[in-house]
């Protein structure tokens, strides 16, 4: 059985809503090897805040990367204090993964190392032959 959005119940029911959740900002090409190494991602936190992360790094509002804490079980206090430290606006999210991307570092490879130390990847186009 097929289901149409003419079928839909006009309970009351309101329409669905669509909330993005996350970005993934890279220097490196889709398809690339190094790619999820050197990617910063942007992840909606709830309540319009959003968390930039490098791997289990979050990037702090004091412009340095940390490692969430392991919380003790009273710990409640720190933790939103922790956590609205590492939440940022979408848009200023956005544009600190976008000025992070490009510096970031693996064992010292930087973003620059990994491009040149491997073939391009084909675009899309040219995967398909489209």
């Amino acid at each position: 059985m097929t289901h149409t959005p003419a079928d839909a119940p006009s309970s009351g029911i309101p329409e669905p809503t669509i909330q993005p959740i996350g970005y993934v900002v890279s220097c490196l090409p889709e398809g690339h090897d190094d790619r999820w190494t050197f990617t910063v991602q942007v992840k909606y936190a709830g309540h319009d805040r959003w968390t930039v992360r490098h791997g289990i790094r979050h990037y702090g509002t004091d412009g340095t990367w940390s490692c969430e804490p392991d919380w003790p079980e009273h710990g409640i206090d720190e933790s939103a204090e922790w956590m609205a430290a590492h939440r940022f606006d979408h848009d200023t999210a956005l544009r600190l993964a976008r000025e992070l991307a490009p510096t970031l570092s693996y064992r010292g490879r930087s973003v620059a190392d990994a491009l040149a130390l491997s073939p391009a990847v084909p675009a899309a186009s040219e995967e398909t032959g489209r």
